[in-house]
C-alpha cells in the first residue's frame, strides 16, 4: 500500500495557503488581495500558485461565481507547518537541540513560551502515560 507523501509547501504556496486560511474560501483574486501590497504578485503568478496547490490536493474548488473559482483549503495550517518543521528537523538528524538552543540564544523565544512548552510537554507525557 503506498502511503501518500506529506505536503510541504513552498515559502509562496505557505503565504497563499496562509491567506486562504484567513478568509476561508476566495478566489484568486480575493487570495492576491488579501496579501501585503508590498510584496504582492501578480494575479497570473498567484492563479499559477493556487492550481499547483490544487494539484497536490491542498487546495480545492468549491464552487463558481461567475468566472471566479472559489478555493478552499484541504490541508491544516498545523499539518502544512507540521510537515516543513519535520523535514527541517531531518538536516540535525531529528535532533530538535539545535533548533531550540538557537531560539533561546538570539531571543527569538521568551521565558514564557518556554514554560508554555513545558506544558505542553507535560501534557503530552500524562496523556502517553494514560495510554499505557
Amino acid at each position: 500500500m503506498k502511503t501518500a507523501k506529506p505536503f510541504k509547501p513552498t515559502r509562496l504556496e505557505l503565504e497563499l495557503l496562509g491567506a486562504l486560511w484567513k478568509l476561508g474560501a476566495g478566489s484568486i483574486r480575493e487570495i492576491q488581495e488579501s496579501l501585503p501590497e508590498d510584496r504582492r504578485p501578480e494575479y497570473t503568478t498567484v492563479q499559477t500558485i493556487v492550481y499547483r496547490l490544487e494539484e497536490k490536493g491542498a487546495v480545492r474548488r468549491a464552487k463558481k461565481i461567475g468566472n471566479a473559482h472559489i478555493f478552499e483549503p484541504l490541508v491544516s495550517r498545523k499539518s502544512a507547518v507540521g510537515s516543513l518543521i519535520e523535514d527541517f528537523l531531518g538536516h540535525f538528524a531529528g535532533s530538535h537541540e539545535p533548533l531550540v538552543a538557537h531560539l533561546v540564544e538570539t531571543g527569538r523565544i521568551s521565558s514564557a513560551e518556554l514554560k508554555e512548552m513545558e506544558k505542553l510537554l507535560k501534557a503530552r507525557r500524562a496523556g502517553a502515560a494514560a495510554d499505557k
